[in-house]
């Protein structure tokens, strides 16, 4: 009898899988979608210290934290390639229009407009902690910024050298990537060969390019080639932002844009996109506004709007445009944040100019945005894409979905309903009810395709050794309930939602955990541009 108990004994010594192991979290009897794109598997899954330790049936593993997970599909976190957080997370640590999404992780540093020392951004990340884990591209417009304002004019040899040095710091600092924003000031005031310049040292360190493109509407053709043509020449990777038709004009030209990204991917160029799976844009105001007007600052900008014959081509411009759409009103174009005169948040520009007891003239909502100009601009929603182009662009397979948003302060103004609704909108219209692309291909969307893309090595996967970035859900039940008229609202749904192993969502409530980190690009510290 004592030798067989001390042959057991050794037995457990030698081999210790015979011995039931521990974790912190174990996640029992769920539907597991690995973010594979494959198809799903009931199974459990097992997290210690931060990361997934196990996957399997019946897991022969204890832990003081125990979920069943019946009925319900366990998959990675998802990652939000596409965000503007910068100047909210003091307002809204938790980041809980994101985590109530099953957002884990948000690219921010789009559209040409980060911080621009992500060092110094990346250290106050990591000492103030957000619910969420974020990885930053540099932004041009803000290198473009630092080194000659928003003067509408070419860089010369020593202010463009001074724009790479920044780009470069970046990278090195642990930018995934660099961002442009070409329809923004000042970006736009740049000629192709900048881009390139700058997007090359980006480049040297494997990072991805990533654009909004100088154009979404009557030019998109033109503005893809841009796109396209700066990772053929630099030989990087290349990301189109929120792709899409802009302009009643443009429906279904997504049958010619769509090919072309299909086209270039045969060449052998990485590029990819991402979308929103709305029908409305978010932005500033001042993009009704000529570029030129824009240029040199506030003030310069007042004085142009002062001049009457200046004053009178900003409307003239802005009725063509509008003309161009089919469009006899301002209908399209919602206030989302005015902070000259929040009441008029959630209205029209054709409504508020009616309100001001104005002529039921286009010409007169034209000076209305003018004025609204003077007042220091404001937030806008603009309705104007196709649902067909939608969602034929969101079969494409080698499509991201992206909020482009913030992070949302409860209550505050009328954003658009994506940052609120975006993962579940896609799960519950696009998905479930509507049938355009299965479950599995839209977690692999959501999870590895990102996770890939920009180079999070140890994210998008349910895989042995990987951050436990999880999120459980009910694929019946997840809806997004933020709309235009009530954009305040979370998505529902979403069970749990683990970050980096800690439950930040337990049965569908905030715990009021903040275990994001950062994630560092191919750059950080080296050189060579190898990650560490």
């Amino acid at each position: 009898m004592r030798n067989f108990l001390t042959g057991l004994i050794l037995i457990f010594i030698i081999n210790p899988l015979y011995a039931q192991q521990t974790a912190d979290i174990i996640i029992r009897n769920g539907k597991i979608l690995d973010g594979t794109g494959n198809s799903w598997y009931y199974g459990d899954v097992a997290v210690k210290n931060g990361r997934i330790v196990k996957t399997g049936k019946d897991l022969q593993i204890s832990a003081p934290k125990i979920i069943d997970a019946t009925g319900l599909i366990v998959s990675p976190g998802f990652i939000d390639v596409h965000t503007h957080i910068e100047g909210d997370e003091r307002k809204n640590p938790l980041a809980t229009n994101f985590i109530y999404d099953g957002v884990t992780t948000v690219i921010t540093g789009n559209c040409g407009s980060s911080e621009p020392d992500l060092g110094k951004y990346f250290k106050f990340l990591d000492s103030f902690r957000l619910s969420i884990n974020v990885a930053s591209l540099i932004g041009h417009n803000d290198v473009r910024r630092a080194v000659i304002g928003n003067a509408n004019r070419d860089p010369d040899v020593a202010e463009l050298e001074k724009m790479k040095a920044l780009v470069d710091k970046g990278m090195k600092d642990g930018a995934v990537g660099f961002s442009t924003g070409l329809i923004y000031i000042p970006g736009t005031y740049s000629k192709p060969q900048e881009v390139i310049d700058l997007a090359a040292v980006a480049g040297k360190y494997h990072g991805v390019y990533a654009s909004h493109m100088r154009d979404e509407g009557d030019s998109v053709v033109q503005a893809i080639n841009e796109a396209i043509n700066i990772g053929r020449v630099n030989k990087m990777p290349v990301e189109i932002s929120h792709f899409k038709l802009s302009g009643q004009q443009n429906w279904g030209r997504s049958k010619e844009t769509v090919p072309m990204i299909i086209n270039a991917r045969n060449e052998g160029i990485d590029v990819t996109i991402d979308q929103y799976p709305y029908t409305a844009s978010s932005t500033s105001l001042s993009t009704l506004i000529p570029d030129e007007i824009l240029a040199d600052g506030r003030e310069a900008v007042k004085a142009r709007f002062a001049d009457p014959g200046t004053r009178k081509y900003v409307i003239d411009y802005m009725l063509r445009r509008l003309k161009k759409r089919k469009l006899k009103h301002f209908t399209y174009a919602q206030v989302a944040y005015y902070n000259a005169d929040t009441t008029l948040n959630g209205k029209n520009i054709e409504e508020i100019n009616l309100l001001k007891g104005n002529k039921h003239k286009a010409r007169a909502e034209a000076e209305m945005i003018v004025q609204m100009m003077e007042q220091g601009g404001a937030g806008m929603v603009f309705h104007g894409m196709s649902e067909n182009d939608v969602k034929y662009i969101m079969q494409y397979p080698y499509n991201m979905f992206a909020s482009d948003a913030s992070i949302r302060v409860w209550q505050q103004g009328s954003p658009h309903p994506r940052g609120y609704g975006t993962n579940a909108r896609v799960i519950s219209k696009y998905v479930r009810e509507q049938h355009v692309i299965s479950l599995e291909e839209a977690i692999r969307r959501m999870t590895s395709l990102p996770a890939q893309k920009f180079q999070l090595k140890d994210r998008g996967l349910l895989k042995e050794g990987y951050a436990a970035d999880i999120v459980i859900f009910d694929a019946n039940e997840v809806n997004d309930l933020s709309t235009y008229d009530k954009p305040h609202q979370y998505s529902t749904g979403f069970k749990y939602v683990i970050v980096n192993g800690a439950v930040t969502v337990d049965n569908g409530t905030h715990t009021g955990v903040r275990n994001g980190t950062i994630l560092y690009g191919p750059g950080k510290n080296n050189e060579q541009g190898t990650r560490k």
